[in-house]
């Protein structure tokens, strides 16, 4: 039987869901991973995924039962392990809970709020993020005017953000007050800070930004900064969810 495709030893780690890539990297540096009873200081390492005999810490690094988690991130937090200005992060939610290694789907920027991903399995994570093949996105944007029809048009068919062509699969409006108006957007590709910069250059600015649900997947009444794991069913059908 031929050999599998072999990766650096840090991304195995890493795809095993067993930490993250650069964690792995500072374990196996330190001197903690061991490739058939020898110490393996080079992430670098050509490794198969289902290679036997690595270990670290003298226990085996055998791969992770996939695990899925949703939380309905606060406004406020940084999706990211760690901020170097010190800011608090969306692991604050999950403190004293225990689960181990798990990373963030995706991103939600600290003034956003609502539904955001979380797995023990990187793979998954890349599928449910590539725009090609993942859900759709919904999010609902207050926004402090109304806008008109024709710039609601405007964002579905495209607009040009610093060189970079920015659209929505669909952009209707949910409600409106005299000065202010809630708007429903559909992303199918997730690009940095998309929703804030197609408003932008319509002189739209944004006064919350929640995201409310990932292809069937509701953020529906889980409270404000807590979360929630994932049933099997939940699973299957954000894989099976078109993009």
């Amino acid at each position: 039987m031929p050999a599998g495709p072999r990766h650096g030893l840090a991304r195995v780690l890493s795809k095993r869901g067993l930490c993250s890539r650069s964690e792995a990297e500072r374990w196996i540096r330190d001197g903690r991973v061991r490739v058939s009873g020898r110490v393996v200081r080079d992430p670098e390492r050509p490794t198969r995924l289902d290679e036997d005999g690595i270990e670290i810490d003298g226990a085996h690094a055998t791969a992770s039962a996939r695990r899925c988690f949703m939380l309905n991130k606060p406004r406020g937090l940084v999706t990211s392990a760690r901020d170097e200005r010190g800011r608090d992060t969306v692991y604050r939610c999950f403190d004293d809970a225990n689960l181990g290694w798990i990373a963030p789907v995706g991103r939600l920027d600290k003034a956003s709020e609502g539904l955001l991903l979380f797995t023990t399995d990187p793979m998954w994570a890349n599928a449910i993020t590539d725009p090609a093949r993942g859900p759709d996105k919904t999010y609902h944007v207050q926004v402090d005017r109304l806008p008109s029809p024709e710039q609601l048009v405007t964002m579905a068919a495209g607009i040009e953000s610093d060189g970079v062509m920015l659209s929505a699969k669909s952009v209707s409006l949910l409600r409106s007050g005299s000065k202010t108006a809630w708007l429903e957007i559909v992303l199918d590709e997730g690009r940095n800070r998309q929703i804030r910069r197609m408003l932008a250059a319509l002189d739209i600015g944004v006064l919350r930004l929640i995201r409310v649900a990932i292809g069937s997947l509701q953020l529906g009444e889980l409270p404000k900064g807590e979360w929630r794991e994932l049933t099997e069913e939940e699973i299957g059908a954000l894989e099976a969810s078109p993009g």
